[in-house]
């Protein structure tokens, strides 16, 4: 198969042969109503796969149009900190930069569903150009993380053109790539991809990757290739139902990041995005986990358990607590469950 080939709809999913005549024709309602794509590296991630953790993050499900009344068109609140189209600022030094809103695939648990995949949504010239304005007026701005979308769909040298502008931004210090496409189209990081992101600034690329499954030789060579050119790497995971939600998955996931060089950074709770419902744990199930990673796993494989408050309101830890308030002191809870008392 040729890789330039993305599955776009549900004809060629189902000629991929991993969704049958039959599922295909009851889930054109989906595919209406939320973006479909699928690479060739995850068809065959999909085929190879012992379980159905990579399915069913990109494979369509009829469980989509089941929408709870809990859910939210913007489940973390975007549209309330959007000053101009393609910038978000919830934080006073931080802004997310989204020049693009497609992506290589569409993970069916995305926060962003309403949005990604629409062309209306991508940024013009002129549009680009404001929105890098914005970022040049806001002193207070330290960090850009371009987001959307995938920024790495975009051309080498669209890229190249954007980080020449941030370049010229003196408050800016640091640049955030956030990206699926060294998982999902690890052709793409090659040489000229990687030479449009040179900059002076401070750079970190963060993958968002949910299971080990996911990580073949050819996602390791591309996530070298980006180490090697001097890129530190994070990652970004989702908590999620039969995909991740165990301590055993979640430490193979944990584990294989690090052995390439890719250092865990938040675990999300899912968001409440319309039609998502069949993928959220509870918050316990989540903190039952990382608790019994804590002292099995070594430190720098454990990231952040975050939830990202409805209505814009930001992210949180939520991770089991071991410390609490004792008479002068404190009680203390150890990896192995064993309490102890400590005092300032």
């Amino acid at each position: 198969m040729s890789k330039k080939i993305i599955i776009k709809n549900l004809e060629s999913l189902k000629a991929s042969g991993i969704v049958s005549p039959l599922k295909s024709d009851s889930l054109k309602e989906v595919a209406n109503r939320f973006s479909v794509s699928i690479t060739p590296t995850i068809v065959n991630s999909i085929k190879s796969s012992s379980s159905g953790a990579v399915f069913s993050q990109y494979v369509p499900s009829i469980d989509e149009l089941s929408v709870k009344e809990d859910e939210l068109r913007d489940p973390i609140g975007d549209d309330p900190y959007t000053p101009i189209k393609g910038i978000t600022h919830r934080y006073p030094d931080r802004v997310l930069f989204k020049p693009i809103h497609t992506c290589a695939v569409y993970c069916r648990f995305c926060f962003r569903r309403d949005k990604v995949g629409r062309a209306d949504q991508a940024l013009n010239s002129e549009e680009t150009k404001a929105a890098l304005e914005y970022i040049r007026k806001c002193k207070g701005v330290w960090e850009v993380i371009l987001s959307g979308g995938d920024p790495l769909v975009m051309s080498p040298n669209k890229l190249a053109e954007i980080f020449s502008e941030l370049e010229k931004i003196s408050h800016v210090k640091v640049i955030r790539i956030h990206t699926r496409v060294p998982l999902v189209a690890p052709e793409k990081i090659n040489k000229q991809l990687l030479q449009s992101l040179k900059t002076d600034k401070a750079l970190f690329v963060v993958i968002h990757c949910n299971s080990h499954e996911e990580i073949n030789n050819d996602v390791s060579d591309s996530l070298k290739r980006i180490s090697d050119s001097g890129v530190p790497l994070l990652s970004q995971s989702v908590l999620l139902r039969n995909v991740n939600a165990d301590p055993v998955l979640l430490e193979k996931l944990f584990r294989t990041l690090i052995e390439n060089r890719v250092k865990p950074y938040y675990l999300h709770h899912a968001d409440k995005a319309e039609g998502t419902s069949h993928f959220r744990t509870s918050i316990q199930d989540g903190r039952e986990c990382m608790e019994k990673l804590r002292g099995n796993v070594s430190g720098i494989c454990l990231p952040q358990y975050v939830l990202d408050i409805p209505g814009g309101k930001g992210k949180v830890p939520i991770g089991p607590v071991y410390l609490n308030d004792y008479e002068e002191g404190y009680q203390v809870k150890d990896w192995q469950g064993c309490e102890h008392i400590y005092k300032d």
